[in-house]
């Protein structure tokens, strides 16, 4: 018999309950233990996500881990039945089936492994097959799959309690007696809750009554969503972020008490005093309950290997075979020494079936003209990987180190990421899916946790304060360190090492009450889960269904089938990841090398390339690399520029350098320095010059990746390779314990080597520090190799290389206009999409021309493309616009196509001007159309075809019109093709833009822009403005979007900012903006004005329009007289529009040259006078 203080709570929502369950597993286990209880258990709503981490952190408590779940059911239903059921009378409040009639819940337990394993399949399978709102299990999943489940009657959402809700005492009594069959008399429980809701009040007696008459045991549960009971402020906040709501929302989705903690053992006997079998019985079951994890299984997956081969014999045959391929003109000794140790490390750790896997999809990848990267992470280090040719470098030729990868002496899974063209990473996924089967393959999940800054932007929003608030909170937080936030918890601790960078944020706290209370709630909200993601490259394949090993779930948007345990955890439980990656560049390439082909009829193999191309590194050296792979950035550019690249280690350095950490030590400055012989190479000290010459000479002197660390170890200590990679992994992770272990070690390995004290110490205080950023060389080389493709190709094929760069970018305006600037300043012309010459994506014409896509024309779609272009293959050019509708296919001749391919220039080549063919587009359509299923009926009939080319019936007469005014021209041009091509208003404003900014639209936007808060000085054009009014202050502000000749950004117009300049404000007017940087988490960046300047521009450019609002009942004879002569007044070089307001109806004016205006306070007071104060206001 129990103790009376004893007591197990058995339905608990951790934390994996997602923007519901607040109880995070640890503090859930450390509350457990200090209350002194022997058990704890996690029933989940529906998902099985957090049960290892649950069984794992355990294992750190005398506490016992039983894995639950709270799961739900179709109403009666089978699961894969999506009717919504209702079994009460439809009266309003009543409580009838959850979901709108889509499920019941009900409380299960595993009893011991098998049973966790029957409740991961049935989890699963509600997912696959049942999911209606939520993954829904049925009778039939209970029926095949109960063995090993102690489950229960459940909370007020329950098959029995909703019945008892709604008087059905009979059919509940029904139910609980076919689940007691389902599951076993001593397996079914009747669950009692109170936490003092008049939901669970109203059924009680009832329930207890059918327990009895049913001889069900009871068992008490509280239904705990946060760990302790002054979380429930926390938990509130969570359920209004869930429900996009506030805390002072009366109708806010809540709980109805306070009740939902982990109350102590005496808190909950003494609640369910009249019950105390109820109590006694969580203990009974939790003696019951015994699961674990098989943590030592090995689930790789089984290539298929010819008759009388094993995995290993194979293995062996194919690396012979790929020696062969690699190095046709004979095998190099030092090349079969490294394969055949390799071959006998990977076979005696038991991965010879990793490596055919991964070799086989790859090389179908190739075989079907799938663009496969040259590696990535360490894989490239392996000679074996590169004979299979999963890797395409040498790894003795760039200095690469196999056990970097694999390592011998630390027994861990390999692991190859592999890059595909980004446009067809999916067709490499489904043939995996194809070979090994469905079930044994699946995308991982990943989990979105509530960081420091997104808590405080949630804390803020619920508890009704503006955006601003939380925004304005979030960025007081210090800057992220090596990509990570400081917790909050670390603010206001004097322990934590960055305590002292938080004195700005705790001072701007402490100064507001009410900060301090959005503060205090997020500290509560941070470190949740708050969704589920897939990871975006890893898949996990198995030997086994994984099913039966794991719980998985399906996608609904695309039935993906995804784990429901992330891949840490998968791989503690022995299941592999490939990671297959889409790279744009490499699309970029494949698109080139395609391009050059066509064009120039030229082949290139890049696998055969040599990496000496004078054109390349002189592009490199002058640091033209925007659009090259990895070194595009402007920062990156500059480094070029200073290092003057002129062989691929530079490259390869460039990349390992470029990061915080090397450029924190300066050490990127330092190798451009020492290589062009304008900084000293000094040894790290004197006996070390000579035996380290070797290791650093590339690198001239400096530690720049990690594998020259495990040289080094290796020549002066007489490290083993394997040994060596533990003293790297140690020295990252700077424990302390381990740290001085290894310190023994090296150091004794130097002293028998003959080194002084003196030698050894200076080597360990160069090596300790920088082994926090010294990098990978086989990714950087791996990567190294696609930047010097891209730059190989920029520098000798420049048309074909942009338009492939164009074309990745498609959707993309911003990326599209820095990337046409680039091709201006290369000399490269970018035309207008032509139906004669342009293809769906950007094509190349010649040597210095590219012709516009016209899959980039806004309304024109790939299949009408795909009938333009097959139909002047197949019936020759168009010759005017009548031949033009004659040829093409019928889903070609659709209007608003037609009108955005005329005002994109698509026709421009026949002759006519584009206003010509928009006045007269929709009649000849429609006389195409007649006349095309004229033709079709008539050649069905006779022929029993349909033949839809016209014969010589189809006249269009197009008239004779002046062309639009160009900027009316070039705004239709910018509405369909996002961008500016053909001209751009700015051209010849580059001084005056230059001459009022401080630095250009594209440089803000990029990656390496300047911080948030910046400050700094735009000049562009006005191409978007919006007026608004806030609706929590009612203040008026602007939104324009200002774009320069090589990019657009988003400017905020506020408070007296807005008011000094709302009269001037329109569009197409030039401005200078003076503001500050507003750079968001998501990557969005924005500008907030402070000054705005209206350049002087001469009369080769305009500065843009004056916009006038005038009544049209006041637009009098003598009123327009008297508003020409004041613009008379004011001569100058700005267009003024006139804006007639008749009603809702508005009619935009553009007066002629003659009334042209200079902008100023002048001008502003004489038309306010005129036409009132208003009259400047959009």
């Amino acid at each position: 018999m129990a103790r009376t203080g004893d007591f197990v709570h058995l339905h608990n929502h951790t934390e994996y309950s997602m923007l519901d369950g607040a109880a995070k597993i640890g503090e859930l286990f450390e509350q457990t233990q200090h209350l002194g209880m022997p058990a704890v258990a996690t029933t989940d709503h529906g998902f099985l996500f957090g049960a290892y981490e649950f069984w794992k952190t355990a294992q750190n408590y005398d506490v016992k881990p039983i894995i639950g779940l709270e799961a739900y059911l179709s109403p009666g239903t089978h699961r894969s039945d999506r009717t919504r059921v209702k079994w009460g009378d439809g009266v309003i409040g009543e409580k009838d089936v959850s979901g709108g009639g889509a499920y019941t819940h009900m409380t299960m337990w595993a009893e011991n492994t098998a049973g966790m394993h029957n409740l991961f399949r049935m989890g699963s399978k509600a997912s696959l097959e049942g999911y209606f709102y939520k993954p829904r299990m049925d009778r039939e999943l209970l029926q095949t799959y109960g063995k090993g489940i102690i489950a229960t009657t459940g909370c007020p959402s329950g098959e029995i309690q909703t019945r008892l809700h709604l008087g059905q005492y009979e059919e509940a009594k029904k139910a609980a007696g076919e689940y007691q069959d389902l599951f076993g008399k001593e397996n079914f429980y009747c669950e009692l809750m109170d936490h003092g809701l008049d939901i669970e009040r109203k059924v009680k007696a009832d329930l207890i009554k059918l327990a009895r008459e049913l001889n069900l045991p009871m068992v008490a549960t509280n239904d705990l969503h946060y760990t302790h009971q002054h979380d429930h402020k926390a938990h509130g906040a969570l359920l209004c972020v869930q429900s996009n709501s506030t805390l002072d929302d009366p109708n806010r989705f809540k709980f109805g008490s306070e009740e939902f903690y982990l109350k102590s053992a005496a808190e909950m006997r003494d609640l369910f005093r009249d019950f105390p079998d109820a109590c006694d019985n969580t203990l009974a079951i939790a003696e019951r309950c015994q699961v674990e994890f098989n943590e030592a299984a090995s689930y790789m997956p089984r290539f298929p290997v010819p008759d009388g081969e094993s995995e290993e014999s194979w293995f062996i045959q194919e690396v012979e075979k790929g020696l062969h391929y690699r190095f046709p003109n004979g095998i190099p000794d030092e090349v079969r020494k490294q394969a055949e140790y390799e071959i006998g490390v990977i076979t005696q750790m038991g991965f010879p079936g990793y490596f055919l896997v991964v070799a086989d999809f790859i090389t179908w990848a190739k075989e079907q003209g799938i663009r496969v990267g040259p590696g990535r992470g360490s894989g490239p280090g392996s000679m074996v990987a590169y004979a299979m040719r999963i890797t395409d470098l040498n790894p003795l030729q760039h200095g690469l180190i196999f056990e970097r990868f694999l390592n011998p002496d630390r027994v861990s899974m390999p692991d190859f990421d592999v890059d595909f063209d980004d446009r067809r990473r999916s067709e490499v996924i489904q043939y995996v899916v194809n070979k090994y089967g469905d079930e044994r393959v699946a995308m991982i999940v990943t989990y979105g946790t509530i960081k420091s800054k997104q808590a405080l932007k949630d804390s803020a929003r619920v508890m009704g304060e503006p955006f601003a608030t939380g925004d304005q909170l979030s960025k007081k937080m210090p800057p992220d360190a090596m990509g990570k936030p400081m917790p909050l918890g670390d603010i206001y601790d004097p322990k934590s090492s960055r305590y002292s960078e938080a004195a700005e944020m705790r001072e701007y706290v402490d100064a507001d009450p009410r900060l301090t209370e959005i503060f205090n709630l997020a500290s509560g909200l941070e470190g949740l889960k708050r969704q589920w993601g897939v990871h975006a490259a890893g898949v996990i394949m198995s030997s086994d269904p994984l099913i039966d090993i794991i719980p998985i779930m399906k996608r609904e948007q695309d039935g993906a089938i995804i784990t429901q345990f992330d891949y840490p955890i998968c791989e503690n439980l022995g299941l592999i990841k490939m990671d297959f990656l889409g790279l744009r560049n490499l699309t970029i390439i494949s698109d080139c090398l395609e391009n050059i082909a066509l064009n120039k009829g030229v082949e290139i193999d890049l696998e055969t390339l040599e990496l000496t191309d004078r054109a390349a590194y002189d592009l490199l050296a002058r640091g033209d690399t925007l659009g090259v792979f990895q070194l595009d950035g402007g920062g990156m550019r500059s480094l070029l520029r200073l290092m003057r690249p002129d062989n691929f280690e530079d490259i390869s350095a460039a990349l390992a350098l470029y990061r915080p950490g090397p450029m924190g030590a300066n050490s990127h400055t330092n190798y451009a320095l020492r290589k062009n012989g304008h900084q000293e190479v000094t040894p790290i000290h004197p006996e070390l010059e000579e035996p380290l010459r070797e290791i650093l000479g590339t690198t001239h002197g400096l530690i720049v990746y990690q594998e020259q660390v495990m040289a080094i170890a290796q020549k002066v200590a007489g490290y083993s390779l394997g040994q060596a990679d533990i003293l790297r992994r140690a020295m990252g992770k700077k424990k302390k314990s381990e740290l001085d272990k290894q310190y023994v070690n090296f150091s004794s390995g130097m002293e028998s080597h003959g080194y002084s004290a003196a030698a050894i110490k200076a080597l360990w205080d160069v090596l300790l520090p920088f082994s926090d950023y010294a990098f990978n060389k086989a990714h950087t080389a791996a990567y190294g190799l696609i930047a010097y493709w891209t730059a190989f190709l920029k520098a000798n094929y420049p048309a074909e290389y942009l338009a492939a760069l164009l074309t990745s970018v498609g959707e993309n305006r911003d990326k599209l206009a820095l990337y046409l600037s680039e091709c201006r300043r290369m000399g490269v012309t970018v035309t207008s999409p032509s139906i004669n010459e342009s293809a769906l994506t950007f094509t190349p014409v010649g040597d210095d021309t590219i012709r516009f896509g016209m899959g980039a024309v806004r309304n024109v779609g790939s299949n009408v493309v795909a009938g333009m272009v097959s139909a002047r293959e197949e019936k020759g050019p168009y010759e005017t616009f009548a031949d033009f509708l004659k040829k093409v296919p019928m889903q070609v001749c659709n209007k608003r196509t037609i009108e955005s391919l005329i005002k994109a220039g698509g026709f421009d080549e026949l002759g006519h001007t584009r206003r010509a063919l928009v006045t007269i587009h929709e009649q000849a359509i429609d006389q195409a159309i007649s006349e095309k299923k004229g033709s079709q009926a008539y050649e069905t009939d006779l022929f029993g075809s349909a033949n839809m080319e016209l014969g010589d019936s189809l006249s269009v007469s197009v008239p004779d019109l002046p062309e639009w005014e160009k900027m009316d021209k070039l705004s239709f041009e910018r509405e369909m093709l996002g961008l500016y091509v053909s001209d751009h208003p700015l051209q010849g404003l580059e001084r005056v833009l230059a001459h009022h900014a401080d630095r250009s639209i594209s440089s803000v936007m990029g990656e390496d822009g300047p911080a948030d808060g910046a400050g700094i000085t735009i000049a562009g054009m006005i191409t978007s403005l919006q007026r608004r009014v806030a609706k929590s202050s009612g203040n008026p502000y602007a939104r324009a979007e200002i774009e320069d000749m090589a990019g657009t950004i988003e400017v905020m117009f506020f408070g007296k900012t807005y008011q000094a300049v709302s009269m001037i404000l329109a569009e197409d007017l030039v401005v200078s903006v003076k503001g500050q940087i507003d750079r968001r988490e998501d990557g969005s960046v924005t500008l907030k004005a402070m000054d705005v300047v209206v350049p002087e521009i001469n009369e080769d450019g305009n500065a843009g329009p004056v916009v006038v609002s005038v009544s049209a009942q006041r637009a009098s004879e003598h009123l327009v007289m008297e508003l020409g002569r004041a613009l008379r007044a004011h001569r100058g070089n700005s267009d003024v529009h006139v804006r007639l307001l008749s009603g809702d109806k508005i009619e935009l004016l553009r007066l002629g040259h003659e009334y042209q205006v200079s902008p100023s306070p002048a001008l502003f007071g004489d038309l306010k006078v005129l036409l009132g104060p208003g009259c400047l206001e959009l």
